[in-house]
């Protein structure tokens, strides 16, 4: 017989990503959140209710390591079956991931996890030796891992948390990880010189860059709680967009009237004056990432869509070990996409995130 168990009546069970202390329901907010349970019974279903007006949100699972369901989202509260038929007696182990990252532009896209259904009993799952936080751009919320490489649509269908390098990199190491990310954003402005597409800036609320009131009844602006869930690593992989915004128009702040534009020279070398601004924005996020994680090690990563900024990239990084003596902080170049590893929207496809993750895992298991 099934039986209904809403979730904060499951006591074994393990959430993934920022979310707030709720649990009735749980809140997916990020790109990987989720949850995680050991389970016996040969059945198993999740009782979702999903918000959106724009952007649907699309989720997967996996039993036992296996990458065994992914689909998008209607809205409404419903029953979404994981599994049937299993043996009874074996314990499973099922994780759900939410594929699409927080919608900056969506104010209403959540999944919201109200119970599950099953005719088994729950066991803890055993935490991982290692805690990883990923933060960064549409490269990290694993934009264009699903799709044709002719596809230039910007749609939730086309974004993998599963695909990703992070996800890969955790399973390499058997971490635990969490994802911080924001297509088209940078370290101080995004890809179109907005200024509030600056991730650094959220990055002390739980989810606070999805607009309107909903996200402040849901707990999105929040404080989050850092001393809850200390990363072994903090991995960094912003830049890219920074670089694209000096080949764009200059963005006009609608309620100040305020213009921002990072520059070319008419050699189209880039204004130093700019390149000092993007410098000084990388060492102030590496001086709030450390204060948030004191005993982390800090990676910032760069590469997988060029190394416009490279250079300017790490002189920051470098400067802010030398003047501030931490020495838990580095730079790693991380495998840029070819013609071969290319995905959709002219993105790192999965050949690409592999060989990212392969590199960014072979380096941090040097610290473990």
């Amino acid at each position: 017989m099934l039986t209904d168990t809403m979730i904060k009546e499951i006591p074994q069970l393990k959430v993934h990503g920022r979310t707030t202390a709720c649990r009735a329901p749980l809140t997916l907010f990020w790109t990987a959140g989720g949850f995680e349970c050991n389970v016996t019974g040969s059945e198993l279903w999740v009782e979702l209710e999903v918000t959106f007006s724009m952007y649907e949100p699309w989720l997967s699972y996996t039993v036992n390591g296996s990458w065994v369901g992914r689909q998008m989202l209607q809205k409404g509260r419903y029953w979404l079956p994981l599994f049937r038929g299993m043996s009874p007696q074996s314990v499973k182990n099922v994780r759900i991931f939410k594929d699409l990252q927080a919608m900056s532009d969506d104010g209403s896209s959540y999944i919201h996890v109200h119970a599950l259904r099953h005719d088994g009993q729950f066991f803890p799952v055993a935490d991982k030796p290692v805690k990883i936080e990923f933060i960064g751009d549409s490269i990290t919320s694993g934009e264009g891992l699903f799709g044709a490489r002719k596809e230039q649509d910007w749609i939730p269908m086309f974004f993998s948390a599963v695909k990703s390098y992070a996800h890969q990199t955790a399973e390499k190491l058997d971490a635990e990880y969490r994802v911080f990310s924001q297509s088209g954003w940078g370290v101080h402005n995004a890809w179109d010189n907005n200024t509030r597409g600056a991730l650094p800036g959220y990055y002390k609320e739980i989810c606070s860059l999805m607009p309107g009131d909903e996200n402040e009844r849901l707990g999105g602006n929040q404080p989050h709680d850092f001393a809850g869930w200390q990363p072994d690593f903090v991995v960094v992989s912003l830049g890219t967009n920074d670089a694209a915004s000096f080949d764009q128009p200059a963005w006009t702040d609608e309620r100040t009237g305020e213009r921002h534009k990072m520059h070319r020279e008419p050699d189209g070398t880039y204004r130093q004056e700019d390149i000092s601004k993007f410098q000084r924005a990388v060492k102030a996020f590496l001086a709030l990432i450390r204060t948030c994680n004191p005993k982390a090690r800090i990676v910032w990563c760069y590469g997988m869509l060029g190394l416009d900024l490279q250079l300017w990239l790490c002189e920051a990084v470098l400067a802010y070990a030398r003047e501030t003596g931490d020495d838990r902080v580095s730079y790693l170049q991380l495998p840029d996409t070819t013609a071969e590893s290319v995905g959709s929207r002219a993105h790192p496809g999965e050949l690409c995130h592999q060989k990212a993750a392969q590199v960014l895992a072979g380096y941090l298991s040097k610290f473990l």
